[in-house]
């Protein structure tokens, strides 16, 4: 599944690329139409506006970004320019180079550590995206083999990287493991994964699509968090609801090698300034709330497992209990039509958005479904007591 794609699975209601097709289209816009109807959701997705509303909320949003007197970008100056440096400094890293996917962006960084490392061998997660959603592109597109120091759904611990049977060149990190229910290691995890990796000699690249909300987690800023790694992958769609495109950041003479790949890999665009621009919006707005967002995910969890109890479910599961992130999984003993059909049945006739699309839980016990959970500028509204309501609303219907 591509990074687009996965961006705005929840609401298309797939869970891969291939599913495509096999989603009705009556389907997708009758979850579209209650979601933009709702009066209260937990977040509000990008793939939920018009293309009118998003122009005008990147217009709206646009001057207090960036001087729009400015001439256009040409090949990645400008704005782009702008947003490589503003990146890089956030990250406390020498260099950025903007990418237009993330798919991209690290297939390119894992090439050029495999050209400099000699070793062309990955070591990651087998839940990490390009293991789950890329189509087994470091292979087929880069040379690169991957390799698994754990199959537990959580990152690597210390021991496994250092006593793993098998050279590696890259430790690619994800933070947060999103398929493993956006977990984290701890702080001390973290740096003796880092440290284990640094004693085999392999170079270590962080997946961070999602790094900007975990800050909270780790009690650190983010440019110490980056500052464990070589090289840091940071997307602006995901949580700071950019349009797209994603940034590498590391050294300089490293960052120069990406661009080059960059152009190779078809990634020198003409123009990239409204994409520039959500981004810069992002940052501004949105980077300053994700704190707040990921203290609030903790009262809704909470209160979903309340609700669930309140309400007789036999079983339910939030993942993990506390979360780590401003986002979460939720797991019931249901097939994924049944909590579709529930869903969106809430939303259209209560105008409350709790879920957005389910599916079969990967690695789970049979019948059981889940979904993600994200707390949102919106979720902010919602008191404990408004979660466990509408949790009753939504076991009521379903079947007895």
């Amino acid at each position: 599944m591509s990074d687009e794609q996965r961006g705005v699975r929840d609401e298309q209601g797939v869970r891969d690329e291939d599913d495509l097709d096999a989603v009705a289209p009556d389907a997708r816009k009758r979850r579209f139409a209650a979601r933009r109807a709702a009066k209260r959701v937990l977040a509000r997705g990008g793939a939920e506006f018009t293309l009118a509303e998003g122009l005008a909320r990147l217009t709206d949003a646009s001057p207090e970004a960036y001087d729009l007197d400015g001439p256009v970008d040409f090949y990645g100056d400008g704005i782009v320019a702008a947003l490589e440096e503003r990146v890089a400094a956030l990250l406390g890293k020498e260099a950025g180079a903007f990418f237009p996917t993330g798919t991209m962006a690290q297939q390119v960084a894992l090439r050029c550590w495999a050209g400099r490392t000699g070793d062309s061998t990955v070591a990651l997660h087998p839940l990490a995206h390009p293991e789950q959603h890329e189509r087994g592109a470091f292979g087929a597109v880069s040379g690169l083999r991957t390799v698994h120091p754990t199959s537990e759904p959580r990152l690597p611990t210390a021991e496994e990287i250092r006593d793993f049977d098998e050279p590696f060149g890259t430790l690619m990190l994800e933070l947060p493991l999103r398929d493993a229910g956006f977990v984290l290691p701890t702080w001390e995890e973290l740096t003796a994964v880092v440290a284990a990796a640094r004693e085999r000699d392999a170079v270590v690249h962080f997946d961070g699509a999602r790094l900007w909300e975990c800050a909270p987690h780790f009690g650190r800023p983010l440019d110490e968090i980056a500052d464990l790694a070589d090289t840091v992958y940071v997307s602006f769609y995901k949580s700071l609801g950019g349009l797209g495109g994603a940034v590498i950041a590391g050294p300089q003479s490293f960052v120069d090698e990406a661009r080059t790949w960059r152009h190779r890999y078809g990634g020198q665009v003409w123009q990239q300034y409204p994409t520039a621009l959500s981004a810069l919006i992002g940052l501004d707005r949105e980077l300053p709330r994700l704190p707040s967002y990921v203290a609030h995910a903790r009262v809704v969890a909470e209160a979903l497992r309340e609700g669930f109890a309140q309400a007789g479910v036999a079983w339910a599961r939030v993942h993990p209990e506390v979360p780590h992130t401003h986002e979460f999984q939720v797991w019931l003993p249901y097939p994924p039509e049944v909590l579709d059909e529930a869903s969106v049945r809430q939303t259209e006739e209560t105008g409350v958005g709790l879920f957005r699309v389910w599916w079969s839980a990967a690695g789970g016990p049979p019948g059981v479904s889940q979904t993600e959970v994200s707390v949102g500028a919106a979720g902010l509204e919602w008191s404990a007591e408004d979660v466990r309501g509408a949790v009753r609303d939504f076991v009521g219907r379903l079947p007895g």
